[in-house]
């Protein structure tokens, strides 16, 4: 594990040079990837950072997500479900809070998005299954949204032992299966597959980081996007460039208020937010999301990570993963006061919050070996530690606004008492 706590902490540091920073190293022969953007490049000019990052990661021949998927201490980094299950029973816990909060309806979907190795679905399940008695009238399913094939499988195994069918093209789930503890298990590729106008609760753990981002460099002349070219100096190698205009992404995703001089933006996680938002303030339910990211105040935080280490992001596309930090304030935005949003808050916060403190004394209690306590007491420090991922990743909540509204006396003279405060986003009062 001790390769695994380095690259957490890593992972969280900044993204290293600034703009003109180019790729170093010697040119080894052009792999699949990059030899398919030599050609592109030389065909169309430079193109967009999150136009290279989609090449690179889900490229469907040779993206490092459709080929690899390197999640766990064997892959290319390691998280937070990979390091201790208190992590998927305490994100358990938040659902069942809620779904009481809520008055307990009568079903609800779980749907997450890129579940990795499925261990954190696990975890969830292994929850519900505990609070089986307090869930039996209720009709759970689980709807996983997977683009990997390498990953599909994975998942599959983890959680239904392999006993999987596979749907007909035109159905909207690729796959059906049941998990351990009896649950449905559905995949989608997209989103948007996933049947609506159910009550749902949505879970996306390290997922916004990986999705596609425009740079901007703001400039003499005015804003600039950061673009992807081909070094003159060196034949097969790229470089970052600045758009010699402004482009349309500039016009765009560029708020008038912003203070930075780099920024980056997301447009996929902006679009998720609000379809998401869109659900929630219909059909009911919450999300919840947890990543790398900060409200609205770092920079340049795109990087690459192999083997657990840093990894130059324009050298070899395709073999590493390629990251940035979500921005908080701009997935708040984009909430558009459809649904109330909570956070960020720091995962240490979150957490301790939710009880970690007690899930590891009784772990601890109840494990009679001194390794197994080492490494619960390990992976307590990995989770918790600012230094390790205790603070640069962070957990953020969509709610109706409904859930957080204080009831007037007078509106509504039935109501006892205020509703109960959200898990995780407030102290915890033990009772």
């Amino acid at each position: 594990p001790a390769p695994a706590a380095a690259a957490a902490a890593r992972r969280c540091s900044g993204a290293g040079g600034e703009v003109e920073a180019a790729a170093a190293g010697s040119s080894r022969r052009a792999g699949g990837v990059l030899r398919h953007l030599l050609l592109k490049l030389r065909a169309t000019g430079p193109v967009t950072v999150a136009e290279y990052m989609r090449e690179a990661l889900t490229n469907p021949g040779q993206g490092y997500y459709t080929r690899r998927g390197g999640v766990g201490e064997g892959g290319d980094f390691i998280t937070s479900p990979e390091i201790s299950q208190v992590f998927g029973e305490l994100i358990g816990i938040w659902y069942v809070s809620e779904w009481m909060a809520t008055g307990k309806p009568a079903a609800f979907q779980l749907v997450e998005l890129g579940p990795g190795t499925g261990t954190l679905t696990g975890d969830i399940l292994r929850v519900f299954k505990q609070l089986a008695s307090l869930l039996s009238k209720c009709d759970v399913s689980i709807h996983l949204v997977e683009v990997s094939p390498k990953l599909t499988e994975i998942q599959a195994q983890t959680l239904t032992g392999g006993k999987v069918q596979l749907n007909p093209k035109d159905a909207p789930a690729y796959m059906k299966g049941v998990s351990k503890t009896g649950i449905p298990i559905y995949w989608y590729r997209d989103i948007q597959d996933v049947p609506q106008g159910s009550f749902s609760f949505y879970l996306a753990h390290e997922f916004l980081d990986a999705l596609p981002i425009h740079k901007f460099q703001r400039t003499e002349k005015g804003w600039r996007e950061v673009l992807v070219d081909i070094d003159p100096e060196v034949p097969d190698q790229l470089r970052f460039v600045l758009s010699p205009s402004r482009t349309p992404a500039t016009e765009n995703f560029i708020q008038p208020e912003e203070t930075r001089d780099h920024v980056e933006v997301c447009p996929e996680a902006g679009v998720l937010i609000q379809r998401l938002a869109c659900h929630i303030e219909k059909d009911g339910g919450a999300a919840l999301i947890a990543d790398y990211g900060h409200d609205g105040t770092k920079t340049d935080t795109f990087r690459g990570f192999r083997n657990h280490k840093l990894h130059d992001v324009l050298r070899a596309p395709g073999t590493a993963d390629l990251t940035a930090d979500v921005d908080f304030s701009y997935l708040r935005k984009m909430a558009q006061g459809r649904t109330a949003t909570l956070g960020p808050i720091k995962q240490r916060d979150f957490l301790k919050n939710m009880g970690i403190d007690l899930r590891l004394q009784v772990l601890l209690q109840n494990s009679s070996d001194s390794a197994t306590r080492e490494q619960l007491l390990h992976s307590y420090d990995m989770l918790m530690n600012p230094k390790n991922m205790g603070d640069c990743f962070n957990f953020f909540a969509l709610l109706p606004h409904h859930r957080l509204a204080h009831p007037n006396k007078k509106d509504n003279p039935q109501s006892k008492s205020p509703l109960p405060p959200v898990a995780g986003f407030a102290e915890l009062v033990l009772k």
